[in-house]
């Protein structure tokens, strides 16, 4: 059983004890649109966002019910986070970072992402962490902020999502179709297995399971642990 721990600000973290994600698909569903392209969970709702119908979804718990939607800050998002008080996201064409007003549309500030073209977001409870296509790089930010403390080259050439399980960073790539288990928050990889189809393009951990959404499918999966 995983442990859900209050977080600074009000969000949630995993606190382990719930295995290591792997390949097993426990459930599926449609997303909201034709094309996820990032995840994230505030420790209630699932939330995602579309690159096809350019909007930010917050859904019902983890399921296919769409309680509210607003449309996103750019034209192609492509990666949400949540610090426990705000969503994160991050935009493919604008190479933009967006803090929001908790989860709405409301845009508190943003800044520029460290590379263009970034593809995923994820809060480790200290730092934003994000990846860009461009550089195949994945960044640690001070905080939620554009300073970058340290940087590593992400697993393969095209890093499209990221996730945080309250011990390992969780990347994935779309290039090579794979999702990887880093060794805490560095370049070392523990395990990796084929993503649930061809095109993983966003993650999540909602304290119990690691959840996946791919662009080519247009489907949320939720997967099991080992």
């Amino acid at each position: 059983m995983s442990l859900i721990l209050p977080m600074i600000g009000g969000g949630y973290i995993a606190a382990g004890g719930g295995g290591t994600p792997n390949s097993t698909i426990l459930s599926s569903f449609a997303s909201p649109s034709s094309q996820p392209s990032g995840l994230d969970y505030d420790g209630t709702n699932l939330i995602s966002c579309d690159f096809n119908s350019d909007t930010i979804y917050i859904h019902d718990g983890v399921s296919s019910t769409i309680l509210s939607s607003f449309a996103a800050p750019s034209v192609v998002p492509s990666g949400l986070a949540y610090d426990g008080t705000k969503l994160i996201s991050c935009d493919f064409n604008s190479s933009t970072i967006y803090i929001h007003d908790g989860v709405s549309s409301t845009i508190l500030s943003s800044f520029a992402s460290p590379s263009t073209f970034p593809t995923g977001l994820t809060y480790d409870g200290a730092n934003l962490i994000s990846c860009n296509e461009s550089s195949d790089t994945i960044y640690i930010h001070d905080g939620v902020s554009s300073t970058i403390l340290s940087s590593f080259a992400a697993p393969s050439n095209a890093p499209s999502g990221l996730a945080y399980d309250g011990t390992n960073l969780i990347s994935c790539d779309y290039s090579s179709d794979t999702i990887y288990i880093h060794d805490g928050v560095s370049s070392t990889i523990l395990s990796s297995f084929a993503s649930p189809s061809s095109n993983p393009f966003g993650l999540t951990y909602d304290g119990a399971n690691l959840i996946s959404c791919d662009f080519g499918s247009g489907t949320v999966y939720i997967h099991g642990n080992s």
